[in-house]
């Protein structure tokens, strides 16, 4: 690791909170996340749910189904939020399946177990819990599950990585059980968490983050995938978007890379209701990989 930890070393404890805790870089964040409560109050109103699945034993392991009315067979995708792995909700992110409904997608939205309640271990090991349920059980609901994206941002893009690090035949599923992947403003290496306040709620220690450290660890699915992060997030943030890319290549995957222009860590989420947006495309796999 310490290649990788020289990355940070040397910045002051103001630097390392502003490059790595994303709140602390975006002052308006609490607007944002107000904005896409507003839009998923409003698209749960409109939209046809079985919400509150559970997926496995124990608290927070659920999900809402959102399936395309009438339409059998469907593409399915699978999002898990963000929120360092300590905070935020599937309802707060309804207005992401409209966006992928209204294209022909069953939408899963996932919650998790979130810290300080449990440890990183028990939230990786949920996310890949959902991947599983969903894999054996959306078919029930109109969803083909050899169809299946999986797609998450902030925290949501590292469990992302972490069903693609999966050994899936392990647990009597295909090797092939994710079709396609999205990961947008994503945290790969969880390490330098550990120095920013939020470790007070995650509470990391440095063998737990090197268990979950996807830049490490060697994917096992290298399906076609993208890696989104917003072209105004802190330098350090953007950069371990491209340090996982080119571990994907080292790995044999060739993974699509976006920064997108003006936008940080929370309003990049807006574009998912852009069709017209390359990220709104690359949710609705309208953009090659």
């Amino acid at each position: 690791m310490p290649d990788v930890m020289r990355l940070w070393h040397g910045l002051t404890p103001e630097e390392h909170e502003a490059q790595y805790n994303p709140r602390a870089a975006v002052a308006n964040f609490a607007d944002c996340q107000a904005r896409h409560l507003g839009w998923s109050a409003a698209a749960a109103a409109r939209l046809t749910a079985t919400r509150d699945v559970a997926y496995a034993e124990g608290a927070l392991r659920t999900l809402d189904i959102y399936p395309v009315p009438g339409v059998a067979n469907t593409p399915v995708h699978l999002f898990f939020h963000g929120g360092y792995w300590r905070a935020q909700d599937k309802a707060n992110f309804a207005f992401v399946a409209e966006a992928l409904v209204a294209t022909g997608s069953l939408a899963v939205i996932a919650n998790y177990p979130l810290c300080p309640a449990v440890t990183l271990d028990e939230v990786v090991a949920a996310a890949r819990d959902a991947v599983a349920w969903t894999h054996r059980h959306i078919a029930q609901y109109g969803g083909d599950p050899s169809r299946l994206t999986v797609s998450g941002h902030s925290a949501g893009a590292h469990l992302t990585a972490a069903a693609l690090a999966e050994d899936w035949p392990a647990r009597g599923l295909p090797a092939d059980i994710i079709s396609r992947a999205v990961m947008i403003s994503g945290i790969f290496d969880p390490a330098p968490a550990i120095g920013t306040s939020v470790n007070a709620d995650i509470r990391l220690t440095p063998e737990l983050a090197a268990r979950h450290d996807f830049e490490r660890i060697a994917p096992r699915r290298l399906c076609p995938a993208w890696i989104v992060v917003g072209g105004r997030e802190p330098w350090h943030w953007i950069d371990q978007s491209f340090r996982y890319a080119q571990h994907l290549r080292r790995h044999g995957g060739d993974p699509g890379v976006l920064v997108v222009p003006g936008r940080h860590h929370f309003n990049i989420l807006d574009q998912v209701r852009d069709e017209a947006s390359e990220l709104g495309r690359i949710m609705r796999g309208r953009a090659g990989a």
